[in-house]
C-alpha cells in the first residue's frame, strides 16, 4: 500500500479515502465500513443513524449565517466492486486495497479500485468534518449494496431524511452534470443437466478467454469491448461441430454488473482430432484478435491439457445451451434517439457457471425506456424458453427521468460557468444511479448527480483522475456555499 495518496490534495478527502480502502466492503459484505462510518458520525458529535437495511444517515447543522439554505443530502454508496486479475491473490473479505499514485492516476494492484463510489464517500466525510466551509443543513446519505441490487436505496423509508436537493456524487465523467439514469433488470437463467459418463478415447483440455479489459456495463458499453463469455460459446459452437466438443464444465465472469473479462471451460474431445482441434484454435484466437484489436488488444484464447474430468454434461442440454448462448442478445440494442451519444438500450451476458447438475446464467438488462426494457426482456425470454431453459427476471428498478428545469442544476451550471470558463455537459447515464429509486420514495427531491473522472470502474485497470477530484472537490464546496435558499 502506498501512503503517497495522504500527499494528494484535497488532503481532507484523501484522507478519508485512504481509510476506505483500508476497510474491506465488497457489496453485500458492508458491516464493517457501515460501523466504520457510523462511528465516524458518532465522534464527530453529530446525529448519525442506521437504518433497517444497513444505510447511514449523519446529519450536521447548518454553519452560522446558513440556516436558511435548502437542506442538501450529500449521498453516495459505501460498497465497492470485487474483481481482480486471476494471476492475484486478494480475498475482497478481508485485505485492504493496494492503492498507489501513478503519476496523474490513483490505481490499485491488480484489483478494482473502489474509488466507485469511496471518493463520493470520502468526500461527504471531508464535508462532515469540516470547520471551514459554509453550508446549510447537510445530511450525508450511505447506502449499501448499490451495486449488486441497490437494496439500500430500495429499502429507504420515507420520512427518514429531511433534505431538500439530492447530490449524488456517483457519476464519473468530471465537468458533466448527470439528470438522468437507465433502468435495469436481471434476468436468470437456469438449464438443468445430467451428468454423463466419459466416452473412452477422449482427451481433456482446460480452455480460457483471458486479457479482456470489461468494465462497467452500463458506462463502458458503448465501447464494444469483447464479451469473455460469448467469445469462449463462439469457439465451443464452432468445436461441438468440427471436433465433437463435449463440455464439463463453465464458469466466466463473476458480477453482473461488470463486462466479463475471462471465461473458462473444461471440454474433451476425440484423441484423434487434437491437431485440428488446435490449429482451429490457433485460427479462431486471429479471427477474434484481429475484430477486438482496437478495443482489446490484449485477449488470448488457449487450450491447455487438463486431468479428466470425472463427467460431462448431458449431450442434449450441451447443444440447447450453446445454441442460446449464441444467440442470446449482448452489447448495445438501440442508441436514444432525444440525447445524442446516449446508450438506451442494452444487455450483458454477465455470469455462466456450472455446478451441481445446473448451468445458471445471469443477464443485466438495462433501459431508460421502460417499454425497450420490457421488449428486451421477452427477447431474452423467448430465446431462452426456446432452448428449455427456465427465465426467471428480479432485481427491477427504475430509472431517472431527467428535469431540464431543475434548480439545483441551473445552479452548479453558473458556478462552474464562473470558475471554469466554460458551462459543463448535462446528460443522462445508462448506468443504475440511485436517484431514480429514491426520487420514487422522496418525489419532492430536486435532484443532480457528478462526480470526478473515474475511467474502467468495474474492472482491475479502475482509476481515478488526480486533478479531477480537486476539481469536484471545489466545485462540491462552492456549490455549498452558493446553495439555493428556502
Amino acid at each position: 500500500m502506498s501512503k503517497d495518496i495522504l500527499n494528494l490534495q484535497p488532503a481532507s478527502l484523501w484522507k478519508n479515502f485512504y481509510s476506505l480502502t483500508q476497510i474491506p466492503r465488497p457489496s453485500k459484505k458492508e458491516e464493517k465500513v457501515r460501523d466504520f462510518i457510523a462511528d465516524f458520525g458518532k465522534k464527530l458529535g453529530l446525529e448519525t443513524i442506521v437504518d433497517e437495511v444497513g444505510n447511514v444517515i449523519i446529519r450536521k447543522p447548518a454553519t452560522p449565517g446558513m440556516e436558511n439554505r435548502k437542506g442538501a443530502i450529500l449521498q453516495g454508496h459505501i460498497d465497492m466492486v470485487p474483481q481482480k486479475n486471476s494471476d492475484v491473490v486478494h480475498d475482497f473479505e478481508k485485505d485492504p486495497i493496494d492503492a498507489w499514485v501513478d503519476g496523474d492516476w490513483v490505481k490499485a494492484r491488480g484489483t478494482t479500485l473502489g474509488a466507485d463510489n469511496g471518493i463520493g464517500a470520502a468526500a461527504a466525510m471531508a464535508i462532515l468534518e469540516s470547520k471551514d466551509i459554509p453550508h446549510g443543513p447537510v445530511e450525508a446519505l450511505f447506502t449499501i449494496d448499490e451495486e449488486t441490487g441497490m437494496t439500500g436505496a430500495f429499502g429507504l423509508k420515507a420520512g427518514i431524511l429531511k433534505g431538500d436537493i439530492l447530490m449524488n456524487m456517483d457519476s464519473e465523467t468530471e465537468g458533466e452534470l448527470y439528470i438522468g439514469c437507465a433502468g435495469g433488470t436481471n434476468a436468470n437463467i437456469r438449464f438443468a443437466y445430467s451428468e454423463v459418463p466419459v466416452p473412452a478415447g477422449m482427451i481433456a483440455f482446460k480452455l480460457s478467454v483471458t486479457g479482456l479489459k470489461g468494465g462497467h456495463s452500463g458506462v463502458d458499453i458503448p465501447l464494444e469491448r469483447g464479451n469473455s463469455n460469448k467469445i469462449l460459446n463462439r469457439f465451443m459452437w464452432h468445436a461441438e461441430r468440427k471436433h465433437g466438443l463435449r463440455l464439463a464444465s463453465i464458469d466466466g465472469g463473476s458480477l453482473r454488473n461488470a463486462i466479463p473479462r475471462e471465461s473458462f471451460a473444461i471440454v474433451v474431445i476425440p484423441g484423434d482430432k487434437k491437431s485440428d482441434f488446435l490449429k482451429c484454435l490457433e485460427k479462431f484466437q486471429g479471427i477474434v484478435k484481429k475484430e477486438l484489436m482496437t478495443v482489446d488488444p490484449e485477449l488470448k484464447v488457449e487450450a491447455v491439457a487438463t486431468d479428466m474430468p470425472k463427467a460431462l454434461i448431458d449431450e442434449d442440454t450441451q447443444k440447447r445451451f450453446l445454441n442460446a448462448v449464441y444467440g442470446c442478445p449482448n452489447g448495445v440494442m438501440r442508441m436514444s434517439n432525444d440525447m445524442a451519444g446516449l446508450v438506451e438500450t442494452s444487455t450483458n451476458l454477465a455470469i455462466i457457471k456450472s455446478e451441481n447438475g445446473n448451468i445458471r446464467l445471469q443477464c443485466l438488462l438495462r433501459s431508460s425506456v421502460d417499454s425497450a426494457k420490457s421488449d428486451l426482456e421477452q427477447m431474452m425470454q423467448s430465446v431462452f424458453e426456446l432452448a428449455g431453459a427456465e427465465v426467471i427476471f428480479d432485481g427491477q428498478y427504475p430509472g431517472w427521468k431527467p428535469n431540464p428545469a431543475s434548480p439545483i442544476l441551473k445552479t452548479m451550471q453558473e458556478i462552474y460557468q464562473k470558475k471554469w470558463g466554460k458551462v459543463p455537459e448535462i446528460r443522462a447515464i445508462h448506468a443504475g444511479l440511485e436517484c431514480g429509486l429514491m426520487g420514487g420514495v422522496y418525489p419532492n427531491w430536486d435532484m443532480i448527480s457528478f462526480g470526478p473522472t473515474i475511467c474502467n470502474p468495474h474492472s482491475p485497470d479502475e482509476r481515478v483522475g488526480i486533478e479531477s477530484v480537486q476539481k469536484f472537490w471545489d466545485f462540491l464546496v462552492d456549490t455549498l456555499k452558493n446553495f439555493p435558499q428556502k
